[in-house]
């Protein structure tokens, strides 16, 4: 079986993949994105392990951003089905001394799966972290945006955590 682009018509012409015929079913996925923030802002952190800034608590906003940004995915990426997602969750754990962990979970019951969701979720928390931390300073890094798992659809995935 060679495998194909699936956004990709006979003509390689770009193309909405046709999910009418697919089962309905439970689709989970969920992403990452990992955020590292140098000293200055992590001197920033308070006993919550939340950073206060005069635009309002950095990770907060950064989860209800991430949620907002799941939301809107099929405005943002072209080929991408709209869903009424069922459950959006952002998480956010600190990993070392500077390094953070922003998770994305998306889950819907439908035909077409959520991973362009999760990512999009993940990958927006990581953005409003830096524009909310920029002005502390640009040494921010957002990096390693991926997808850990998915279930539901045509094949499950996991990636291993390492």
């Amino acid at each position: 079986m060679d495998p194909k682009f699936s956004h990709l018509d006979g003509d390689n012409q770009p193309n909405m993949v046709n999910v009418g015929a697919k089962n309905t079913s439970e689709r989970v996925a969920k992403a990452q994105a990992i955020i590292d923030l140098p000293k200055e802002i992590i001197q920033s952190l308070n006993e919550n392990q939340e950073i206060q800034s005069k635009k309002g608590p950095i990770f907060q906003t950064a989860i209800l951003a991430g949620i907002m940004g799941a939301k809107k995915t099929a405005e943002l990426i072209p080929l991408c089905h709209p869903i009424g997602m069922d459950d959006c969750k952002i998480h956010i754990e600190k990993m070392s001394d500077s390094a953070f962990k922003i998770t994305c979970t998306a889950r819907v019951t439908g035909k077409t799966g959520v991973e362009m969701e999760a990512l999009t979720g993940a990958s927006i928390a990581a953005l409003t972290v830096y524009d909310m931390c920029k002005a502390l300073s640009h040494d921010i890094l957002i990096k390693e945006i991926k997808l850990m798992e998915k279930t539901g659809g045509k094949r499950d995935f996991k990636r291993s955590e390492s």
